[in-house]
């Protein structure tokens, strides 16, 4: 392995690739999850196209996975934790340039520090996006630049963690007159809920089923 390729090795994972849908063959389809939403997205929405930033750190003490936590004044998903990204726009070549604008945009990381993998699953989300998560490993010396207007914090979670189904927990909310359920995982020091904790449940099912 040359000394580029080891920058963005992980050790733990070394046949990560196999779980993931390849960067030449982007998965079709409308989400994985639309079942789930068949009666609070209308039949007829045209999704907004949108890509995030799945960053594996690949740490002494083992792969971390990198998670924002978004302002308290955004329009949209305010406080919560997310993954760097957004919508694609026109001059995004694809979700891949998507996620790389995103991720700069939002935290300072730039191309050279990121190595993208593959995809998970497109997720559907109940604000009329179509998201699709693009897996990359991040150089273990990136230097995080938040940008004040978007993002409140920037950390790291133990992949180990949320690969354990004992710290996936399924919560019941009331939403537009029916019950809902979403993916939270119980970890103490942020709330890691909504479509970024299904993403990360997509994340551990790709890995085990690949093992």
């Amino acid at each position: 392995m040359n000394r580029s390729a080891a920058r963005f090795a992980l050790p733990d994972w070394p046949g990560i690739e196999a779980a993931l849908h390849p960067l030449s063959a982007p998965p079709p389809g409308p989400g994985w999850n639309l079942a789930e939403l068949h009666d609070l997205v209308p039949v007829d929405a045209v999704s907004v196209e949108a890509a995030v930033l799945v960053g594996l750190v690949p740490r002494e003490q083992g792969t971390q996975v990198l998670l924002t936590r978004r302002t308290d004044a955004l329009r949209e998903h305010a406080g919560q934790v997310s993954f760097p990204g957004g919508r694609i726009e026109s001059a995004d070549i694809d979700a891949v340039a998507a996620a790389l604008r995103e991720t700069r945009e939002e935290i300072g990381l730039v191309a050279p520090q990121i190595h993208p993998l593959g995809f998970l699953d497109p997720l559907a989300t109940i604000t009329g996006y179509r998201v699709q998560p693009v897996v990359a490993v991040l150089a273990i010396d990136y230097v995080a630049h938040p940008d004040p207007n978007e993002v409140a914090d920037v950390f790291e979670v133990p992949l180990s963690f949320l690969l354990d189904p004992a710290n996936l927990a399924t919560h019941t909310l009331d939403f537009r007159g029916r019950p809902r359920q979403v993916f939270e995982y119980r970890y103490p020091a942020q709330r890691i809920w909504g479509a970024t904790a299904s993403m990360l449940y997509n994340l551990r099912q790709r890995l085990e089923t690949s093992r």
